[in-house]
């Protein structure tokens, strides 16, 4: 309308004698339409696209891979490795814990699988007629999802792919989150982050090629209500921010863009499915790249060899190196110890490996100061992961009693388990490098509460028969209780100890013999591994190989041993396989004891054969 085009010709950089060619009475719609056409593809535009691919080349090009010895910027384009990215899947909400979707994943054949090269993320497969407006990414925490877009966006500006597209605008669930009292149109929240797009006169999107990128679906706080909201399809319409991305997403706004959202799994089902026209996800590291990580990062191949052998002889550990992050947190323990000698005992569970990554953080050395931090950041992990918070403000900070200085401090002495960031506002950011970390340190504060003051927190209601307990007893009760709240894939971390120690395994044996889920089952033999008893599943091992293993006579426990052993034997037969393997099971000459000299649980090339 009028109006709208007047504030166009105010608000823009277009020269004024052409804007004299605009009456304020009468009005030649097609000369101006014309006009702002040549506008648009005129010098205005160009400038503004090359002035927006200077700054993302500053912002992105160095990355931060942490480092015990101090942080040092790293070129994106020398750690990036291409990840394992497929097209296929649903938004639907996963209760499994992160862990265990890592496994699965780790174990799935890709013969059948669409692999999505990144820079053709709005391609589709070869085949697909349909456009792709909006794809939805998924993935667990660390897995890559943030590398990615920084780097599909990195690739544009330094003009190595999509550059028929004109604008790539990445925004974080994290800075958006302090606009959520606040109301924007759809391109002034653009002009907000870009600024050279408002210093160009851009104030209309409808006639260039542009891709808008949210990272971070899991972190957002913001009201998304797909199914009542108001309709918007003025992007020049102010209103809450929550209401441009529904939207936006929606298609009312800007149709012709591209959408490309990205989210752990938990999350994926906040964007109904009929507005998403593809889901991928990102499967992280392979073994090949596994083993590339290590061999680039160690020059020394002794050292680098070490650790390969033992991260391939602890199957947690090898399952969780498939997430990106995780890799660094296991080289950066590893490389600690393998250089003071001390490779004789390196870690064989996840929560070794967390106390060594707390240790080998710690700047400077432990000391009773170091406690007190280590004590108010697990409090903090814990309060905030019983709200699904993975990060937090200065509001939530305070609710835990932390205040903001002191949350700085905690992010230097601790690099690198508790980072703070920094928005567009200058506004802090904190967080634990990883999930897995989070709930590492949640656990310490579950066990140091109990044991400091006789709280168990793993107890919704406390009664007084627990207080009267006695120590011993009230120690086989809080493990008992942290068993169950396993069960509903909480917490999984444990405490060693002696006497305790076997009353808990034998708690969980004794769960094993219930009548459990599969999940549920497996959970509780990760817990085993972290107990380091293995004594069930050498038991079935030791079964196997004498032929002596009866399925008449198996209790519900050993059947979970058997399944636990051959699903970490790495042998991918998918329905196939497990078909041919059934007929070949069936013939009567089959028998366990020819069976045996070719069944190799641990080897999974002669198994396959």
């Amino acid at each position: 309308n009028l109006n709208d085009l007047n504030t166009f010709l105010i608000d823009s950089q277009i020269p004024s004698e052409l804007k004299k060619c605009f009456g304020k009475s009468t009005i030649d719609y097609k000369l101006s339409n014309n006009l702002i056409m040549l506008f648009c593809h005129s010098d205005g535009p160009l400038k503004c696209e090359s002035e927006l691919k200077s700054k993302l080349k500053r912002e992105l090009r160095c990355a931060f891979e942490a480092s015990t010895k101090g942080e040092s910027p790293t070129l994106l384009n020398l750690i990036y490795r291409d990840l394992y990215i497929i097209e296929g899947g649903t938004a639907e909400v996963t209760d499994e814990h992160e862990l265990r979707q890592i496994e699965m994943a780790s174990r799935k054949s890709d013969r059948q699988e669409k692999i999505v090269r990144p820079d053709k993320i709005f391609n589709g497969s070869p085949g697909r007629e349909e456009p792709i407006r909006t794809v939805l990414t998924k993935g667990v925490a660390g897995i890559g999802k943030t590398v990615l877009t920084q780097k599909y966006t990195l690739d544009w500006a330094e003009g190595k792919a999509n550059q028929d597209i004109q604008f790539i605008f990445l925004f974080t669930f994290r800075e958006l989150n302090l606009l959520k009292e606040k109301t924007f149109s759809l391109v002034e929240l653009v002009h907000h982050f870009f600024t050279e797009t408002k210093e160009s006169g851009i104030c209309s999107f409808e006639d260039f090629q542009v891709v808008f990128i949210f990272d971070g679906l899991d972190e957002c706080r913001l009201p998304l209500d797909f199914n009542n909201t108001k309709i918007l399809t003025d992007p020049r319409e102010a209103t809450s921010v929550h209401l441009l991305l529904i939207n936006l997403v929606k298609g009312h706004l800007l149709p012709s863009a591209h959408v490309w959202i990205t989210t752990r799994s938990v999350a994926a089902s906040q964007i109904p499915a009929q507005f998403v026209d593809i889901v991928t996800e990102i499967r992280g590291f392979n073994d090949r790249q596994k083993d590339e990580y290590f061999w680039k990062r160690f020059r020394d191949e002794e050292q680098a060899s070490i650790i390969i052998s033992h991260i391939l002889l602890s199957e947690n550990l090898h399952i969780m190196c498939h997430i990106p992050v995780f890799c660094w947190i296991t080289a950066t323990v590893l490389d600690c110890l393998t250089i003071n000698n001390d490779s004789s005992d390196l870690p064989k569970s996840l929560t070794d490996l967390y106390i060594h990554f707390m240790m080998v953080q710690t700047d400077p050395p432990w000391s009773p100061d170091s406690r007190k931090m280590v004590e108010a950041l697990g409090k903090l992990a814990f309060d905030q992961l019983q709200k699904g918070n993975l990060i937090f403000y200065e509001s939530d900070l305070t609710e835990c009693g932390i205040d903001i200085t002191a949350a700085s401090v905690y992010s230097g002495v601790f690099k690198q388990i508790f980072k703070e960031e920094r928005g567009l506002y200058q506004d802090k950011v904190f967080c634990f490098i990883h999930l897995s970390v989070q709930e590492f340190m949640a656990a310490l504060h579950v066990h140091l509460t109990f044991f400091n003051s006789g709280v168990n927190l793993l107890e919704e209601k406390k009664s007084w028969s627990f207080k009267l307990l006695g120590i011993k007893h009230k120690q086989k009760v809080f493990y008992q209780c942290a068993v169950d709240k396993a069960l509903q894939s909480l917490l999984t971390q444990t405490e060693r100890g002696s006497q305790t120690n076997q009353e808990t395994v034998q708690y969980i044996k004794k769960k094993l013999n219930e009548n459990l889920s599969t999940e549920k089952s497996l959970n509780l033999f990760h817990c085993l591994n972290e107990l380091n008893d293995c004594s069930l599943v050498i038991e079935i091992q030791q079964s196997v190989s004498s032929g002596s293993l009866s399925t008449d006579e198996l209790s519900p426990a050993q059947w979970s041993a058997l399944v636990f052993i051959l699903l970490s034997s790495e042998n991918y037969l998918d329905d196939s396989g497990v078909t041919l393997l059934l007929v070949g099971v069936k013939n009567p000459c089959c028998t366990l004891e020819t069976l045996r000299s070719g069944f190799r649980l641990f080897h999974p090339q002669q198994f396959k054969s």
